[in-house]
């Protein structure tokens, strides 16, 4: 098979008629026939499972995956990923505001590359401001506190090849963070502008961007824990020489040693910084525990449409 294109589905009910009508036109333009259309359902409150399945009873190039339950867009992405035959693998969000008719415009610029991956990356980051300063700082600090250079403003469309992809789904992390997992699988990779549109409101909110901001940094770097031994470090060498420096004081200028404020001071800040650091701590301890476990990190309900071998 030469095309698989894989997409989640999660309250895509408004824009799956019309996505399924423009990817298989732009599939047939480039593959032909000889494609898939896979489609993940993400535990959708809404009736995109019910539609996804009817289609796929009309179009046999059409698979529904369905979850047991929402797992999450990354995760459910790289479900859809694992059970792509194409050789080339198309991989795009449902809602439309990444166009399907980029396949043949990707499928060209790979071309001229030679490369293994084209994803786009937006110009200008859409949305309001606060939406824009959250992006571009989310990257910022992922780069700092990881030091992977992800590139900014990426989007989920891109097309990859089958060796790409057999070497990225091979991961098999719990907590996935999807982007960083593109990074490191390495390979060829050309980004290639893009203009996304907006169809609906963002499903990523600030709470949600922080949570991804702690899963990729405690994923993909230990920088954290080199800070808390340097951080503890550094306070342990300044007590023993503020410690050096009250002996001295009461040893040979015989000077009452009082400060009250400054003790509980100090032990208000050390406090505080013992208990950061044993969450810190605690959150890898978490990691390792889930990764531990083995647990499936999602579970197929039921597989719709017939496969079609590659």
């Amino acid at each position: 098979m030469k095309l698989s294109v894989v997409a989640t589905l999660y309250q895509s009910a408004p824009y799956l008629l019309a996505f399924h009508h423009r990817v298989t036109q732009s599939a047939r333009e480039w593959a032909g026939d000889d494609y898939e259309i896979i489609l993940v359902n993400d535990g959708s409150p809404d009736n995109s499972l019910e539609l996804a399945v009817r289609q796929a009873g009309l179009d046999p190039h059409i698979v529904v995956v369905d979850l047991s339950r929402n797992f999450g867009h990354h995760k459910a992405m790289m479900t859809g990923l694992a059970h792509a035959q194409g050789e080339y693998v198309f991989l795009i969000d449902s809602d439309l505001e990444e166009e399907p008719e980029w396949l043949p415009v990707f499928a060209e610029y790979m071309a001229q590359c030679s490369c293994d991956v084209v994803y786009g990356v937006q110009s200008q980051r859409r949305g309001g401001w606060f939406e824009r300063w959250s992006g571009r700082w989310f990257y910022r600090l992922v780069q700092l506190l990881t030091g992977m250079d992800l590139p900014e403003n990426v989007i989920t469309a891109r097309l990859m090849r089958n060796r790409y992809v057999e070497a990225l789904v091979r991961h098999d992390e719990r907590e996935v963070f999807i982007a960083g997992l593109w990074y490191i699988t390495g390979f060829d990779q050309q980004p290639y502008a893009v203009v996304k549109h907006s169809t609906s409101a963002t499903t990523y909110s600030l709470r949600h961007k922080l949570a991804m901001l702690v899963n990729s940094v405690t994923s993909f770097s230990s920088a954290p824990l080199i800070a808390i031994f340097n951080l503890g470090l550094f306070i342990s060498l300044c007590a023993a020489v503020y410690f050096a420096y009250l002996i001295i004081l009461w040893q040979f200028f015989a000077r009452p040693l009082s400060g009250w404020t400054s003790v509980m001071a100090s032990i208000w800040l050390l406090g505080g910084l013992t208990i950061f650091f044993i969450g810190v701590i605690g959150i890898y301890l978490s990691r390792i525990y889930s990764e531990t476990k083995r647990r499936p990190y999602t579970i197929i309900r039921k597989i719709y449409g017939q496969r079609r071998n590659g």
